[in-house]
């Protein structure tokens, strides 16, 4: 029986500014990643993103990133270990208050953007996320890109780790996502992403960009749901996972 946690990222909204739909995307998912105010998200979006996910039965985690709001948190910081974890921490705080709050537990924790993808090839970052988990809440299972060294982190700290996946981007040869600056980096074939998320999960297989062959662990699949086609993407994903006989469920049922 092959099981699957969805997850998509959530509570991007700040201010004046909405972003992402959140409200369609969250009756398809299993789990998500709300942010904490460092590269999206203000107290309010958490607060509301938190009840939203708990009405919905859906698992939360924290989705901290660096401090650049005004760059999505998608570019690269020269921050040091130390500074990583430090920031790792403080958004965690703030996310385990408002679970609290709303009388639920922080599942998971999954960097965002540039911090992940740094932090999936750089040892020392890895280590600083993992320590930042296992010294706030063993119990937070550590989410990272399959193969990564943040997955090595997380087990050296003793933390239980989630592998993941992702439906509409493509692998490199090494398992990593090919750079979102390259062409082809994003699958816009949805019968095709789906295709290869069934693979992904029922094969622990994918083929990388350059037709390379690539061992992958599945244990959560990313889903954006940004724009109605990609709402319809996550939606479609969900039933044909289902239809092949898969089970959706949170990550904390899985590892």
């Amino acid at each position: 029986m092959y099981k699957v946690d969805l997850n998509s990222d959530l509570g991007e909204s700040f201010g004046a500014y909405t972003i992402g739909m959140d409200e369609a995307v969250i009756a398809h998912i299993s789990s998500a990643n709300v942010a904490c105010g460092y590269h999206a998200g203000d107290p309010l979006v958490m607060d509301k993103t938190i009840a939203a996910a708990k009405a919905a039965g859906v698992a939360v985690g924290a989705h901290p990133g660096y401090p650049d709001l005004i760059g999505f948190g998608r570019r690269n910081m020269a921050c040091s270990p130390k500074e990583v974890k430090a920031y790792v921490k403080y958004q965690l705080g703030a996310m385990m208050a408002f679970a609290a709050s709303n009388g639920v537990k922080v599942q998971h924790c999954k960097p965002h953007g540039a911090m992940y993808n740094m932090a999936a090839k750089d040892m020392d970052l890895a280590i600083a996320i993992a320590e930042a988990i296992a010294e706030v809440d063993k119990d937070i299972i550590l989410m990272g890109l399959a193969g990564s060294k943040m997955l090595e982190a997380g087990k050296q700290l003793g933390l239980r780790v989630a592998s993941e996946v992702f439906a509409d981007r493509a692998y490199q040869a090494d398992g990593s996502l090919v750079p979102r600056s390259k062409p082809g980096a994003v699958i816009h074939d949805k019968d095709a992403a789906i295709a290869r998320t069934i693979r992904m999960v029922t094969e622990g297989k994918v083929t990388a960009i350059t037709g390379e062959e690539v061992s992958i662990d599945a244990h959560s699949i990313c889903v954006h749901g940004d724009n109605p086609s990609a709402v319809e993407f996550v939606k479609n994903i969900r039933a044909k996972l289902e239809s092949e006989g898969v089970t959706i469920a949170p990550i904390a049922e899985i590892v």
